[in-house]
């Protein structure tokens, strides 16, 4: 039997409008931002004493400042005897830095541990850009998807989708586009090729650790040397001719790659190319680089603000995944089971 627990609120940090698109129902309670040139402060207004606490946090241009905030807020209701902190943050940050590069730090783990060090005791997020995330943290956390909304997208919104072919811009990306192919019943495609070794051949740890060229000590074993890498020409293993191309992934920020594929896309016959994301970044000039690009439309949801590059690129559309979150956050109030939001859900969604 679900009991229904009393006494919660909804906090927000300076992402206001994130925490009012969530549900009007929803009880929101303010607290004081002091923030001056060095530091910022939190004063609590009222009892938290005994209470679930939501802390909703979207992650803007000023991720550092974001971070901090959340920091400081949850660790002001931990030392207001708040029971549970409950953190809401659509896109992790960070997420990109979950393995070893070089002699480089696994980010994302250190930011699991400030954010439990500060307090919070659950995490609600969307799209970890590596599930395996979630064992960096000591609490749970409930990782929701995007790609229903994104698919339904597809359905409604593309003209002829039927004759579509999900793409995946990398050998990487496969199994999402793949997941995303089965589930619209289309074809697949994957970009191959040097244009693709941006992020790969780092973030896999390949090079880590590094090679040492003079070493010291014992001589006497020799070990057989690799091969260097050479990524063949570019290539599209699937038919896109004449069809529509739909790109595929979690985030989009430095639009290169994306841009790069639309054109070879384009060479190969497609007539209208498409990019779906969960978490649209797009940061520096990516908005010029989209406008000007082969690429028809970009489709991204509101976990991260981006009313600006919308501003600048009539080609970027949102998709609103607030009803999902407001859902999470009512059931876990009310003490509910949360597979009904991962109904159907795979490991590669």
């Amino acid at each position: 039997m679900n009991v229904p627990k009393s006494g919660y609120r909804v906090f927000s940090a300076n992402s206001s409008a994130a925490c009012t698109e969530l549900d009007a129902n929803l009880l929101i309670s303010l607290i004081m931002f002091f923030a001056s040139k060095i530091e910022t402060r939190v004063d609590v207004k009222e009892s938290v004493r005994g209470q679930t606490i939501f802390i909703i946090q979207t992650i803007p241009r000023d991720v550092n400042t974001a971070i901090m905030e959340l920091l400081v807020m949850a660790y002001a209701l931990k030392t207001s005897c708040a029971k549970n902190i409950i953190g809401v943050i659509p896109y992790f940050p960070y997420s990109k830095q979950c393995k070893m590069r070089k002699r480089g730090s696994i980010v994302s783990k250190l930011l699991a541990s400030m954010l439990a060090k500060a307090g919070l005791t659950h995490i609600i997020t969307m799209d970890l850009h590596q599930k395996e995330i979630q064992g960096f943290f000591s609490f749970p956390v409930d990782n929701l998807r995007a790609s229903p909304f994104l698919i339904q997208y597809i359905q409604e919104e593309i003209p002829d989708y039927r004759n579509a072919i999900i793409v995946a811009k990398s050998p990487a990306a496969a199994k999402r586009a793949q997941s995303y192919a089965e589930r619209l019943r289309l074809g697949l495609a994957v970009i191959h090729g040097e244009a693709q070794c941006s992020e790969s051949d780092m973030a896999d740890g390949r090079h880590s650790p590094p090679c040492v060229r003079n070493t010291t000590g014992h001589t006497g074993l020799e070990l057989p040397l690799m091969m260097a890498k050479e990524k063949p020409p570019i290539t599209v293993v699937g038919d896109v001719g004449g069809r529509i191309a739909i790109i595929v992934d979690d985030i989009i920020d430095d639009v290169g790659d994306f841009v790069a594929a639309a054109e070879i896309l384009k060479e190969r016959g497609a007539y209208k190319i498409y990019i779906m994301a969960t978490h649209g970044l797009l940061s520096a000039d990516a908005p010029r680089l989209i406008e000007e690009s082969a690429i028809d439309e970009v489709v991204v949801t509101n976990t991260v603000p981006h009313e600006v590059q919308k501003l600048q690129c009539p080609k970027i559309k949102t998709v609103d995944v607030s009803m999902i979150l407001a859902e999470a956050i009512r059931r876990i109030h009310n003490g509910e089971s949360m597979a009904y939001l991962f109904r159907n859900i795979t490991v590669d969604d």
